[in-house]
């Protein structure tokens, strides 16, 4: 049984449909990505898991526990944390502060809270660098870091990512998303919408394509990233740009070969 159920959901924005019967699963340990243009529905579909929106119509089912009315706060509690789009860090807080905030459901167990940082610090190094800084003055990478840090603090089963690449160079890019896929081969399951279809083609284990609302396609992520409708609609026409940009980044890299810190 997967960990992770969505089964025919329905989500309205007034009378506006904007999931249409959608249905995906996530199995623990699994990487799957989401792909689709703007207006798709792949927020709404992560904010439904979340709790954050509710279904008309459909269940969402985590670990066998129907969570379809559940409230967000207890989602959490339960093992399924978002990294919003756009990060959601608190900028008038320190690093440190931020992370602590993050594990507020263990905010009794100070031991507990303590290794979770330390987890947090060594999986991106230059958060442990900037601990005593105010969030608001990182670099958009250092602060996207961080949202990953936060959740990563609640010690997740099932984390979900909306647009984890966004506003970052190629470089930094890459190297979230392989921190994410670690993520998965350690156990934790990983479901990432993703504005580059590439990179998360490239690291995802299985992925869906949703449009106005509905899957078109599902499969492996290296079937799909074959699949010529798919390289028509999110690959053409940008590899060029993208590979370009690449080039510059490696060059860069040369300099730094570390983005994410510790050397």
């Amino acid at each position: 049984m997967a960990l992770l159920e969505v089964d025919d959901i329905h989500v309205f924005y007034g009378n506006i449909e904007a999931l249409r019967g959608l249905s995906i699963q996530v199995d623990g340990g699994e990487m799957v990505a989401v792909l689709g243009s703007n207006g798709a529905g792949k927020t709404t579909t992560l904010r439904t898991l979340s709790g954050l929106e509710r279904a008309r119509a459909g269940s969402v089912r985590f670990d066998d526990q129907d969570i379809t009315r559940t409230a967000a706060h207890e989602i959490v509690g339960r093992g399924l944390c978002q990294v919003p789009e756009g990060r959601r860090i608190f900028t008038t807080l320190t690093v440190a502060e931020n992370l602590a905030l993050g594990g507020y459901l263990m905010r009794n167990r100070q031991q507990e809270l303590r290794q979770r940082r330390d987890v947090v610090y060594e999986t991106f190094p230059r958060l442990a660098e900037r601990r005593g800084q105010l969030a608001g003055t990182l670099s958009g990478g250092e602060q996207q870091m961080l949202a990953i840090g936060r959740a990563l603090m609640t010690q997740p089963r099932l984390i979900t990512l909306d647009e984890p690449s966004l506003g970052l160079s190629p470089l930094l890019a890459r190297a979230i998303l392989k921190i994410v896929r670690r993520f998965a081969d350690e156990g934790v399951a990983v479901l990432v919408v993703e504005q580059n279809a590439r990179q998360a083609l490239a690291v995802a284990d299985r992925a869906y394509v949703l449009e106005t609302g509905r899957i078109v396609l599902e499969g492996a992520a290296s079937d799909l990233a074959a699949d010529e409708r798919v390289q028509k609609a999110y690959l053409g026409g940008f590899e060029q740009i993208v590979e370009e940009e690449e080039g510059r980044e490696k060059e860069k890299e040369k300099e730094d070969p570390s983005p994410l810190g510790g050397g």
